[in-house]
Formats: structure tokens, sequence, C-alpha cells
């Protein structure tokens, strides 16, 4: 990896598969970051044991994660993906800033509130704490760069505050990070409520289109999306749905919104959802097959797996035998 190059850190919930909206929200993004910056990527495992999970779910939904990421053109050649529970840093780091949090900034914590709201038979520790595990996550690595999500501001602005109080203790030890505003990041919405985002946890499957998903399901989905009475495919105020459908058409296929108007003009909500899905389905046909390929090779994903746990490692360490030393501990030779 490049010294000179800023340094962005980004981690992926190991949900098992990707939506339409992971991949043109973010990851897509995470790719083209490469050529610029020293990327350093990770399955967010730890924090995923906040909701109960089935062992053996987990450990499936790591893998397809990790697999799915590469797919999509995470080049382990010019970044580091790795698995948080493989670096035991994290855990290590984010208990020595637990005791630089105060208990008034987690509790601010509208994630927190809302996850407690629907999870209320399990509010644990561990998801009053999670943002400073998140804050170990992104200092371990002394990450310049953080690209961020409007979700995930808040827990960006309370890493940079205990980056500032602990820098203001022991002497300048972490990097303050920045958000970094994706260049190609989209929003994409909910195909049945284009108020909301696109999600898997939404029950109805016709909402969200995953990575995964064959051919005729992606256009099946399309076809049912939700659109207006209006059945003219322009840009507008009001018109959520076709936004949607447009924005998502212009990520498949790089065209404006202006090129998309006049390819569709005359034409119905029929032809546009029919051309949407068939553009999706293109765009994510080469990603499936890679992603056969590596689900398919454990040896390789365990050579991944353990290669760059190492890399990730070798720079954490670094990090926390500062922090240890700065505290007072005393550390073994």
């Amino acid at each position: 990896m490049e010294e000179n190059k800023k340094r962005v850190l980004s981690m992926l919930q190991p949900t098992g598969t990707f939506t339409l909206g992971n991949y043109f929200g973010a990851i897509k993004n995470f790719v083209a970051l490469q050529d610029e910056y020293e990327c350093v990527y990770a399955m967010a495992d730890l924090h995923a044991i906040t909701v109960r999970q089935e062992p053996a779910k987990l450990r499936e939904n790591v893998l397809k994660s990790y697999a799915l990421t590469l797919a999509c053109g995470i080049d382990l050649n010019k970044s580091i993906l790795f698995l948080q529970s493989q670096v035991p840093e994290h855990s290590q780091l984010a208990w020595i800033l637990n005791c630089y949090t105060q208990f008034g900034e987690l509790s601010r914590m509208t994630q927190f509130k809302d996850k407690s709201a629907k999870h209320a038979d399990n509010v644990n520790a561990g998801l009053f704490t999670y943002p400073c595990l998140m804050a170990a996550d992104i200092l371990l690595y002394q990450a310049d760069y953080v690209p961020v999500g409007e979700d995930q501001k808040q827990h960006l602005e309370l890493t940079r505050n205990i980056a500032e109080r602990f820098n203001g203790l022991y002497s300048p030890t972490f990097t303050v990070p920045e958000a970094l505003i994706p260049k190609y990041g989209a929003r994409i919405r909910s195909l049945q409520d284009p108020t909301s985002k696109m999600s898997k946890s939404d029950p109805n499957v016709n909402s969200f289109v995953s990575l995964l998903d064959d051919p005729d399901t992606v256009i099946r989905k399309f076809k049912r999306a939700v659109t207006d009475s209006e059945a003219v495919v322009r840009y507008a105020e009001g018109k959520d749905g076709i936004n949607n459908l447009m924005g998502i058409y212009s990520c498949a296929t790089g065209k404006t919104m202006e090129e998309i108007e006049k390819e569709f003009e005359g034409k119905g909500y029929g032809d546009f959802k029919l051309a949407v899905g068939e553009a999706v389905a293109d765009t994510l046909k080469p990603i499936q097959a890679e992603y056969n390929k590596i689900i398919t090779d454990k040896a390789y994903l365990e050579k991944c797996f353990a290669e760059n746990a190492m890399k990730a490692e070798k720079i954490a360490r670094k990090t926390v035998s500062k922090v240890m030393r700065k505290v007072g501990y005393i550390q073994m030779k």
C-alpha cells in the first residue's frame, strides 16, 4: 500500500447479501476510491452481535458478504479487506475509548434509541457502546477519511470528539477523521415505498433488489415498482417512484436524467420499468458470475482472511501500542 496516499476506512455489515442500494450507494464508490486512496475495508462482524445472531448463519453471512464485496470489485492488491473479529485490537481499543467517552454522549445517539425500540427485548450494553467500537475501528487505522451516509454522521462526529479529547490529554495520538462525501454515491429508495431507503430487512421482498437476484426476479420486481398516474418519464418533485427508477437507471447506464427523459419520450411506464430491470440485471450479471466462482473456493477465502487480517493488524498494533504507552500501561517487551 502506498504511504503517500490518504487513508480511507469503511466497514460493511455482513448481512449475507447486499441490496442494489448498498451497491450503488456505497460499494461501487468504495471500488472507485481504490485508485485515489489507501483503502482499508472490513466486515463488521463484531458489531453484528448487538442483535442476537444464530452462529452458523452469522458465519455463512460473513463468508457471503466478503465474497460478494470482492466480486463487486474490491482489489486486494490495492486495498485491505478483513474480518473485524480477526483483529483483536478492535476490542482492545474499544475498551480504552469507552473510558474516554461520556455516558451522556452515548445516550444521545439516535441509532441507539432506534435500535432499542426495534429490539426492546435485547437492549444490551454492546448496543449502547457500539459507537466506541466504531470509533476504535476508525482511529486504529489513523484514517483520514470515512465515507458516511446520513445515518452515520453522528457517530463520526463522536469519533472526532473522542480523538480530540484523547489528543488533548496525551498529545497527538489519533488522526482526526473527516467525512468523505461519495462522488458516485446514490440514495436508492424502496421500490414499493420510494420515500424510504431500500432495505433487505423490509418484509416486502418486492421493495428491494438483492445483488444475487436472478434476472427474472430483478425484472419482475421492477415491473411491480410503485410509480404515479402521470405516465411521463421525467424527473420532478412529487414523482418519488419515477425519480427513484431514473436514479437507478442512471447508475446502471451512466446516462443523465436529461438523456433518460429523451430516451423515453412518448413511451409509457411499462417500457421504462422493463428497461430499468434489464439494465440492472446486466449490471449484476458479471458480479454474480465472479461471486459464484469465489464463494465455492474456501481455500482462497481463508487465504484472503489470513493475509488481510495480518496486514490490518500490523497497522492496528502500532496504534494500540502508542495508546497503551500514553495511558500508562506496562507493555510486554
